[in-house]
């Protein structure tokens, strides 16, 4: 404990005291403590107050407490306390707050249990761990397992991996990480098929020795330590599995709670499948040995599923199906086996009943007889010396017999099962070494404990001796066997407990004695161990109430083992003669089970059993007989001690590494911690004594044999004494300054931690340094040797080569040409013979079908006209019969009807003469007619006598009026009889009368019906027509409601698909980068098979190719060029898959366009001598002509002129021909448009318009250029008649003067006419493009009239659906239409961006002609003289300029390539020259092998290009600087490929001249694909090189330096950190990054790399930066603090500015460095409300959420005034972020290559002004 003088100085310090529940709590002081107080006053953290006593008898004092800022170490024992509750609580704050799980504790690995699948087990954490030292990194099973495979290669020894713990701590999962980690780390090709078969055993092996138990659903019931095998290259090459000591025991008795082996209840779930039909299995819970734990089922555990699982892994073990089903046979069997029933007989002996089920499906599964089973088992042989007997046992021997031969049985088919996992494991490959997985039982107390838990326990004793002798005891021992100074540390030494259990009379011996006693018993053998052990061993105890029951004191806690069993289960006995009956069976497996019974020497399936593994194999002993006899009666316990022993010693001859797995709790709840259950496996595994011991010594140690033999290259000469010590002495002081590092001691010398890494650092450089030197010096005298060699070699080759090749092309070129002559006269014989046969055929058919044709017409003719004859006859007749008909019926219809109304008008009258009414009605009239007559005659009376004196003047009119009169009375006279006649029918009028009122009555009744009906009918119409108004205004209110809905969905949709479109594109953006990464991936590992293949190629060819005496080898360079290229040409198209299959026919097209093109050359030549003819003879004729007429020729001329002028005409009408037909169709199109759909304002209707306003256009411009050149003629007419005018009367002495005009008016007239034929022949194709335009703009018409109707069926389609759908479909088809709109207007606007292109190039052509025709006319003047040459129009011809090319010959190739290339300095280039001048250079030869037409010489220069850089790249691929050169000069060779193909994408930056120099025969844009992808790799090349370069400065530049002095602070390590330092650990810096990148910029720039190339790079290498800055963040506990995140965002402000420097901003660089920049200031913010957390959520969106968290939890306080993340703020962030859609991988990608693509990037550097300088020694290139 510690001083109490030190408890006097400390206030309110915190303490540990002892609690019941916690362990430990933790306290305070609240007041000082005095010596002597035997009281302390504490406050617990509650607030509680608690008043403390000390121990009198020792009065120590409790433990202190660290301070908070020391909680949650990495290691353990950087704990500046070192006890108990600090090692209790360090644990559990990581575990809790943290979620670590790992924890160093010395040179142990704490691992707890979590009870949850963690992401920190992946490939990614792998590789992060993978040579990394083991304190670097935070704690891992990854770096225990990297430490080993170190060991093993550095060492060269073999390595052990220990782990142990409790059943359910996660032993066996914890060595299936590690043998994960070797499979993957080891780099063998074979690993992965390794791994899968050792994990595919993993079902297998849990299937048939694991159960559930109280503690462990998977409780692995027997032990095995698995040897993963390595070769001399420590690839891992194949596995071993031993096994120790199975509970055989279970197979036969369960606890309750707990199962038998899961294999049972796989099998009895399966029972269904047909395969399983004979088995006769059912239920668990029908067998006796599967249902006594009274809990069959697991939660969350399909057992059918697992059988699969299961059956799956025997498959890729290679256990065929009939053996699988051979298995599940003797299984069943055993269960069958359990539910046999036996019955006394009597007290001593016992029965099976007849006829027993059970027993026959058993006797018939296993092939053997029943009634011999029956007997064996009820029975049981004796012999004597003499004599045998047969004797029944009683029933409980029966049942125990019946269950040892179960138990028997499994253990056989669990060893058969083991052999044939160990079979599948095996490697024919010699091992090297090896590394051991030591997965074992852990200590085990239960309620009842019974043998197995006492082999079990001893077992873990001895385990832990052997911890003890290598931590603690060898320790000190070691020390003072070497006299160092060293201070004897107690420490518990569990030698006694392991004497109590093995030694002579201990318990093993004592039980071995009992079980060989005829009468021994378990009680008697308990009364021994009383007798023996209880009062001479205080490690032995009695229980008080039991007499059956001993108590052992283990090192980790007492246990009561129950003697029940014991003898029993270690003697292990099977009725022999039930052996027998099984391997008399007729079954197969079973026999070969039993096969070698004498051979085992373990029926428990110890290691033993399935032979030796190791070199540590214990050899029987061959010299006895009986030694099989006599080894298969061993008991259990001496064969399980025996298998213990040969464990100890192979873990003893190996480098031990210890995982110590902790289980928190014993519910199984995810990161719940029990101390009281985690401070009981603490105390038992040692971790206190690890601490204190490890923390103080030296554990790396050398003899100084060893050390002088490991370290003798760091002496000189000088230094090497004799006295071996004394030399390791004096260079140790020179070497290591600091003498308290190190320890001489008698044999050895002892190294503080990391003192041998420096020395292996010092080493490796002291051999590189040597290395390179020697490799220097060979290589030169090798290559120099090889290149004389080859040089001779290849001159004699070449020599012949060539005149082969000449002889058999000459030969080839003379049958080539003779086959193409019979070729030729050939198929036209055949085409003239099939033309004049098809032509006889073709007019024969033609008469006989056209005579046919028109008899057919006549007749038809013929035949329409009768037929209209007799038509027209038919129809008349028909017209006439149908108006008699319609006639007759008429009259017949009048005569009808008028008889009917006759009739009724007589029948009304007759009523109405007799009604009374009527004649009342008659006279009624008649008196007022009366009455007005006699009122009339009073008026006339009162005339006639105011009229009297004038009667005389009217006599006569009086008289008529009197007559009339007369006439008139009369009449009324007559008209009253007619009256009184008519009164007789009053009286039928009456009658009539009632009866039309009855009818009138019955009329207004029904008029009231329909009136009220009416009513009604109109009251329920209002009524409708009111909810109808409601109705109408519910929906109208609705309709608006929808509308604006739809609008506002509408505007919705519009926005998510605005946005949906967006991400789409960035989708196919990202699809797209993916696809290009993909395929650069896969040009990566094309690369890296074909580096492979020539690396095996070499091997073989060294292999193959022996020197021998006479023989020298004469390989050339220039084949072995040409077989690379041709098997990378095949390759890489074998990869393009388009260009697949191409080379045979494309050399036949090559030479049939080589004798075309020849062919036409020489046509050309005989029409250039015929025009030279020509022009002789035309010369000719002008001496001859000197005295013709020149009216003759002005004649001529003028002809000719009028010729041309009638051309020229032709040409204007045809012209306007186009224009009125473009005109017309421009009409008709408009007219279309408005009767479809498309609208004259919609887009398509706009573009067409546009574009035939440009063609209308242009046919002006035409028809100006015509005029302009017509208006030329006319003046040239012109002047040259004024020219003759004017030399008319000179002499004839002057005629030569005229011939020579005359000469040069025939060269201007034959201009003229070539003029006028290129316009001819200029406008004929403009009349073709514009009819072809024409069909275009019709059929783009009729496709926008089906355009139109189908969207007028959707349209009405969509109008059947309902609202929502109608909706989206609407939108869908809207989007649709305007995605094809908009790829249509593409296409038309770069249809126009070419025709603008092209008409501009026309319109300089046309105007510069127009400049030379206006400038020829204004020289042309009336005052000209005769000698004044007429300028003729200047027509623009394309001269051959060749310059920009360089000549080779073909046997210079290799000369050329190999100074141009193989041998070429980069530095003294990119210096002295200009960039990419190599590929200028190689590019001007292929130009003039294209202008040649050579495309041999073509193919064979790229592919010697593309060759020789692959080899320099391979040979030099570590040297940034040259693969930066040969990528920017492959660029700029792609490049220049590009500009000068003739493309017009990439011809419209260059110049007329460059454009001149295109390539004009090849189409090289294969080669462009290769050349790209030979880009892509050397890309990748330069990013791995790069790569290399940076990545030993990133960690410690970015990380571990500290850029801003004294912001981090200092915290104490551990042993870890201590044993794995690096010597030159921290010499990198910032300033070392950004020196690099400078570097690295600066070389490419010097190189002439493209500027976005450029800018790819240093986002990669930014990326590179970012991500391991960030991983090593992620996975370092000490890194994760407030003063980091300074340092970091310090860091990367730097990084920023150099990228600001170099104008490099919008590279995307800096976007890469976003999550190191968000994780830096996650370190730096407030993390204690949610306000912090909604702030960190929204400012880390590039981080995940497993990184967030991290991050959280990594946080570690640095300083006082800094506080921890709480768990519930940790909580808080995962619950904001859980809706997070992202990838659930921790570390970033550090393997990420971006996908590269290469800009065109024209160069303006013209060919012809490129200067090669000397210093290339290219001086056999010849300039053109």
């Amino acid at each position: 404990m510690y001083n109490q003088d030190y408890w006097l100085d400390l206030v309110y310090a915190r303490v540990w005291i002892p609690d019941v529940e916690e362990v430990w709590k933790s306290a305070e002081l609240t007041k000082d403590y005095r010596q002597g107080d035997g009281v302390l006053q504490l406050q617990l953290e509650d607030g509680k107050e608690l008043e403390y006593k000390l121990d009198p008898k020792t009065n120590n004092l409790p433990h202190l407490r660290n301070p908070d800022i020391l909680v949650g170490e990495n290691d353990l024992t950087a704990l500046s306390y070192l006890h108990e509750p600090a090692v209790l609580h360090n644990l559990k704050v990581r575990f809790i707050d943290s979620k670590l799980i790992y924890t160093y504790c010395g040179i142990v690995l704490v691992a707890i249990n979590p009870y949850e699948t963690l992401p920190i087990y992946g490939t990614d954490i792998i590789y992060a761990y993978s040579g990394q030292n083991m304190g670097d990194m935070d704690p891992h099973i990854f770096a225990v397992a990297e430490e080993a495979y170190k060991q093993m290669a550095r060492d060269e020894r073999n390595q052990s991996i220990i782990v142990s713990g409790e059943s359910g701590a996660g032993k066996t999962v914890s060595a299936k990480y590690a043998m994960r980690y070797f499979a993957t780390v080891s780099g063998s090709a074979s690993e992965a098929n390794v791994e899968e078969k050792v994990l595919a055993s993993n079902p297998i092996m849990e299937s048939i020795g694991n159960a559930k138990t109280t503690r462990n659903d998977n409780s692995s019931r027997f032990g095995k330590y698995i040897e993963i095998g390595f070769d001399k290259k420590y690839r891992i090459i194949g596995a071993n599995m031993r096994t120790y000591l199975l509970e055989k025991s279970r197979v036969v008795f369960q606890a309750d709670e707990e199962r038998n082996y899961h294999i049972f209840y796989q099998l009895c779930a399966s029972a269904h499948l047909p395969e399983f039909k004979a088995l006769k299995l059912g239920k668990a819970n029908d067998f006796h040995y599967t249902k006594q734990g009274r809990n069959p089922v697991i939660d969350g555990v399909d057992d059918a599923k697992e059988m699969s699982t299961t059956r799956n892994a025997f498959t890729l073990l290679g256990v065929n199906e009939s053996y699988q089903l051979g298995l599940f046979q003797i299984l069943a069997s055993i269960l069958h086996l359990g539910n046999v029933e036996v019955k006394d007989r009597d007290p001593d002996s016992s029965i099976i009943p007849p006829n027993n089920g059970h027993l026959s499906v058993f006797c018939e599964l296993m092939g053997v007889t029943y009634q011999d089973m029956s007997h064996w088992l009820c029975h049981k042989k004796l012999k004597t010396a003499t004599e045998t007997y047969i004797k029944p046992i009683p029933k409980l021997q029966a049942i125990n017999a019946r269950d040892a031969l179960a138990k028997h049985i499994y253990a056989k088919l669990f060893n058969w099962i083991v052999d044939h996992v160990n079979k599948a494991l095996h490697s024919t490959v010699k091992q090297h070494s090896f590394i051991g997985v030591l997965d074992i039982y852990g200590f085990e107390t239960f309620e009842i404990n019974s043998f197995e838990q006492f082999c079990i326990n001893y077992a873990n004793e001895k385990l832990q001796q052997q911890f003890n002798m290598h931590v603690f005891k060898l320790e000190q021992e070691e020390y003072m066997k070497e006299q160092i100074p060293w201070t004897l540390i107690d420490f518990y030494d569990n030698q006694p407990c392991i004497n109590l259990i093995e030694a002579k009379m201990g318990i093993l011996d004592l039980l071995d004695e009992e079980c060989k006693m005829p009468k021994g018993s378990d009680d008697s053998w308990a009364q021994k161990l009383y007798n023996t052990h209880l009062k001479t061993c205080a490690l032995f105890e009695k229980p008080r109430m039991s007499n059956k029951a001993f108590i052992i004191q283990h090192f980790a806690d007492k246990v009561e083992y129950q003697c029940d069993g014991f003898l029993e289960k270690n003697k292990d006995t099977v009725n022999e003669e039930q052996i027998h009956v099984l391997k008399a069976s007729k079954f197969d497996l079973l026999v070969e089970l039993f096969r070698d019974e004498e051979k085992a020497t373990s029926p428990t399936g110890a290691a033993p059993a399935t032979g030796g593994r190791t070199r540590l194999s214990v050899k029987p002993d061959k010299n006895k007989a009986g030694q099989a006899s006599k080894e298969h009666k061993k008991t259990v316990g001496l064969q399980f001690r025996n298998s213990l022993q040969l464990l100890m010693e192979t873990l003893n001859a190996t480098t031990p590494h210890y995982v110590r797995c902790i289980k928190p709790n014993d519910h199984k709840y995810a990161f719940t911690f029990d101390p009281k259950r985690a401070v009981q496996q603490l105390r038992a595994c040692g971790v206190l004594e690890t601490i204190r011991i490890s923390a103080a010594g030296f554990p790396s140690r050398w003899t100084y044999q060893e050390f002088f033999s490991r370290y003798r290259v760091l002496m000189k000469q000088k230094d090497v004494l004799t006295d071996r010590k004394m030399t390791c002495k004096n260079v140790l002081e020179k070497l290591v300054q600091d003498p308290d590092k190190y320890q001489f001691g008698k044999t050895k010398i002892f190294f503080r931690a990391g003192q041998v890494a420096y020395l292996e650092k010092l080493r490796a450089d002291k051999l590189r340094a040597a290395c390179i030197r020697i490799q220097k010096t060979i290589r030169c005298w090798l290559a120099r040797k090889k290149y004389l060699r080859m040089k001779h070699a290849a001159t004699t080759i070449q020599r012949y080569v060539r005149g082969y090749q000449a002889r058999c092309l000459a030969k080839f070129l003379r049958r080539t040409r003779a086959a193409i002559i019979i070729q030729k006269y050939q198929r036209m014989y055949v085409q003239r013979t099939c033309y004049k046969r098809k032509q006889a055929a073709a007019l024969a058919m033609q008469c006989i079908l056209r005579a046919y044709m028109a008899r057919q017409l006549y007749k038809a003719l013929l035949r329409e006209h009768k037929a209209i004859i007799i038509q027209k006859m038919v129809r008349g007749w028909l017209a006439r019969q149908w108006f008699k008909r319609s006639l007759k019926a008429i009259v017949y219809l009048q005569c009808c009807i008028r008889r009917m109304r006759a009739k009724r008008e007589l029948k009304k009258l007759k009523i109405e003469a007799r009604s009374v009414e009527h004649f009342k009605k008659l006279n009624i009239g008649m008196e007022n007619k009366i009455m007005q007559l006699q009122r009339r005659i009073d008026d006339q009376n009162k005339e006639n006598r105011v009229l009297s004196e004038r009667l005389n003047s009217l006599e006569v009119s009086h008289a008529a009026e009197s007559e009339r009169q007369r006439v008139e009375l009369t009449r009324l006279r007559g008209a009253e009889e007619d009256a009184k006649n008519n009164a007789n029918k009053v009286t039928s009028l009456l009658e009539e009368l009632e009866r039309l009122r009855k009818d009138l009555q019955n009329t207004q009744k029904e008029k009231k019906a329909i009136e009220d009906w009416a009513r009604t009918y109109q009251d329920e119409m209002e009524q409708m027509i009111s909810e109808l108004k409601e109705q109408n205004h519910l929906l109208k209110n609705e309709k608006n409601d929808l509308n604006r809905l739809i609008q506002e969905q509408s505007q919705q949709w519009t926005e998510k698909m605005q946005r949906a479109l967006k991400e789409e594109t960035q989708q196919l953006e990202n699809d797209l980068n993916e696809e290009r990464s993909r395929y650069q991936n896969l040009l990566t590992e094309h690369l890296r098979l074909e580096e492979k293949y020539d690396d095996l190629k070499e091997e073989i060819t060294l292999a193959v190719n022996v020197p021998k005496p006479g023989h020298r080898r004469t390989d050339s360079t220039h084949s072995s060029n040409e077989s690379e290229c041709t098997y990378n040409s095949e390759f890489a198209e074998s990869e393009e898959g388009s260009r697949g299959g191409e080379d045979v026919p494309k050399a036949i097209l090559d030479m049939s366009l080589f004798l075309k093109l020849q062919k036409r050359v020489s046509e050309l030549e005989q029409e250039k001598q015929s025009l030279q003819n020509e022009l002789d003879r035309r010369e000719e004729q002008f001496q001859r002509a000197r005295a013709r007429d020149d009216e003759e020729h002005k004649k001529a001329r003028s002809a000719e002129l009028e010729y041309e002028s009638l051309k020229r005409q032709e040409l204007e009408s045809e012209n306007k021909k186009l224009k009125h037909d473009l005109n017309e169709m421009r009409q008709s199109l408009r007219g279309s448009a408005e009767a479809g759909s498309a609208a004259p304002g919609s887009p398509a209707y706009t573009v067409l318009l546009d574009q035939l306003n440009a063609s209308n256009e242009e046919l002006e411009v035409r028809k100006e250029e015509v005029l302009i050149l017509r208006s030329q003629l006319v003046s040239q007419k012109e002047a040259m008649q004024h020219k003759e005018t004017m030399t008319e009367p000179l002499p004839y002495i002057e005629d030569v003067q005229k011939l020579t005009d005359a000469k040069e008016i025939s060269q201007a007239y034959m201009g003229l006419k070539e003029t006028s034929r290129l316009l001819e022949s200029q406008l004929q194709a403009q009349r073709r493009s514009h009819e072809n335009e024409v069909e275009v703009l019709r059929g783009e018409l009729q496709s926008v009239k089906e355009e139109n109707n189908r969207q007028q069926q959707l349209l009405a389609q969509n109008l059947q659906l309902p609202p929502e759908a109608r909706i989206e479909a609407s939108l869908q088809h809207e989007i649709t239409r305007l995605t094809n709109e908009n790829l249509d207007l593409m296409e038309q606007l770069e249809k126009q961006d070419k025709t603008v292109r092209k008409l501009k190039k026309q319109l300089k052509v046309f105007a510069k002609k127009i400049n030379d025709l206006e400038g020829g006319q204004m020289d042309v003047s009336p005052g000209q003289t005769a000698d004044e040459p007429v300028h003729p129009v200047n027509i623009p011809r394309r001269e051959k300029d060749f310059q920009g090319m360089l000549e080779y010959k073909k046997e210079d190739e290799l000369k050329l390539v190999k100074n141009l290339i193989l041998e070429l300095k980069p530095r003294g280039v990119a210096v002295n020259l200009i960039p990419g001048l190599p590929a200028y250079i190689l590019f001007m030869c292929l130009r003039h092998a294209d202008y040649i037409n050579d495309d041999q010489k073509v193919r064979s220069l790229l592919t010697s290009v593309i060759n020789s850089i692959k080899k320099i790249l391979k040979k030099r691929g570590d040297d940034f600087e040259t693969v930066s050169f040969w990528l920017s000069n492959t660029c700029r060779f792609l490049h220049c490929l590009k500009q000068y193909s003739g493309d017009e994408q990439f011809m419209k930056h260059n110049t007329t001249k460059q454009n001149d120099h295109c390539l004009s025969n090849f189409d090289l844009a294969e080669y462009r694909q290769v050349l790209s992808d030979l880009a892509i790799q050397i890309y990748q090349q330069l990013i791995k090189c790069m790569e290399n370069i940076l990545q030993p400065m990133i960690v410690s530049g970015m990380l571990e330096h500290e850029t801003i002095q004294g912001v981090s602070g200092v915290k104490p390590t551990g042993l870890r950190k201590r044993t794995s330092s690096i010597a030159d650990e921290g010499t990198y810096t910032l300033d070392s990054i950004i020196r690099q990148l400078n570097s690295f910029h600066s070389i490419m720039c010097q190189h002439g790399t493209d500027p976005e190339l450029i800018k790819q790079v240093v986002k990669q290498q930014f990326y590179i930066i970012g991500a391991v800055t960030l991983n090593n963040l992620l996975l370092r506990k000490d890194m994760c603090s407030w003063s980091k995140g300074m340092q970091i965002r310090y860091n990367v402000s730097q990084l920023e500015e150099w990228l600001r420097d170099k104008n490099l901003m919008t590279c995307g660089a800096k976007e890469t460095l976003e999550p190191l920049i968000q994780a830096a200031q996650l370190l730096q913010v407030k993390k204690k409300t949610d306000e912090d957390a909604e702030a960190i959520c929204s400012m880390c969106n590039s981080l995940s959420t497993a990184q967030i968290v991290k991050v959280l939890n990594l946080y570690t306080p640095v300083n006082a005034f800094e506080e921890r993340v709480s768990v519930l703020f940790i909580r808080t962030i995962q619950t904001r972020l859980r809706d997070r859609k992202e990838s659930p991988q921790l570390l970033m990608d550090t393997k990420l290559i971006y996908p590269v693509t290469f800009p065109f990037n024209p160069s303006s550097l013209a060919l012809e002004t490129i200067q090669i300088p000397s210093s290339l020694n290219v001086g056999f290139l010849t300039r053109v």
